[in-house]
């Protein structure tokens, strides 16, 4: 079933910068896409429009996420079925405690605190963080940060994760660690991400940005080699 669709969408900054010129991209239930592509080729302006982070008007394009137009009057029902992780974990933690920071979502949808916090520890036992329950963020490792983002997000029930650049920060058993409780979660996903053995262990699709337009899509591999993106430090020395 799809469940994210875009259509024609652009995206001009204040500055003059076109940052999307007519994208298209769908989803569907249970997939996993890799966005690729060079920095500044559109794909985090691209994945801010998911949620309503920024406003595009309709004469630009459209975004519709589980039957829902991404408008003004829709952005809180629109943030409730897609989650996004952002590529700084310090950007999303922010209360005093891990248990806090996880329910807090879901307080703010309006469960009681006993409720929330129910649901935080269901959340952070999902991703392998009981045991950090009443630590204050700041003093986790970059990887158990990023755990605990993910499991702020999934309180929130979404049909959709979005994970910008999520093996920042992270050591290869970090790396290893997320993509195996990614590959665990039931969500479609799409990683914005330059980490090609990363997406080849969790993307079905690939789709490759350039210049704020998709210069094309399919297997992981096939992107890799059309667009030459597994060139690296590696075969350069």
């Amino acid at each position: 079933m799809r469940i994210l669709t875009v259509r024609n969408l652009h995206h001009r900054y204040a500055d003059g910068t076109q940052a999307l010129n007519g994208v298209d991209f769908h989803l569907d239930s249970g997939e996993c896409v890799a966005l690729l592509g060079a920095n500044g080729s559109g794909k985090t302006t691209f994945v801010l429009h998911l949620n309503g982070l920024l406003e595009t008007a309709p004469e630009q394009g459209s975004v519709e996420v589980c039957g829902v137009p991404v408008k003004r009057d829709t952005v809180e029902q629109v943030r409730a079925k897609i989650g996004l992780v952002f590529q700084d974990s310090d950007e999303q933690l922010f209360m005093p405690t891990v248990l806090e920071d996880v329910a807090f979502g879901p307080a703010n949808l309006g469960l009681s605190p006993e409720a929330a916090a129910a649901r935080a520890k269901e959340m952070l036992e999902r991703v392998g963080m009981t045991g950090a329950l009443r630590k204050a963020p700041y003093h986790l490792s970059a990887g158990e940060k990023r755990r605990v983002a993910i499991a702020g997000v999934l309180a929130m029930a979404p049909e959709i994760l979005v994970l910008d650049e999520p093996t920042t920060f992270l050591d290869p058993p970090g790396q290893r660690d997320l993509a195996s409780l990614l590959a665990g979660l039931p969500q479609a996903k799409i990683l914005v991400t330059h980490d090609v053995e990363f997406a080849r262990a969790l993307a079905t699709r690939a789709v490759f940005f350039e210049r704020g337009r998709v210069a094309g899509e399919g297997s992981v591999d096939e992107i890799i080699r059309r667009f030459d993106w597994a060139v690296g430090f590696r075969q350069l020395k």
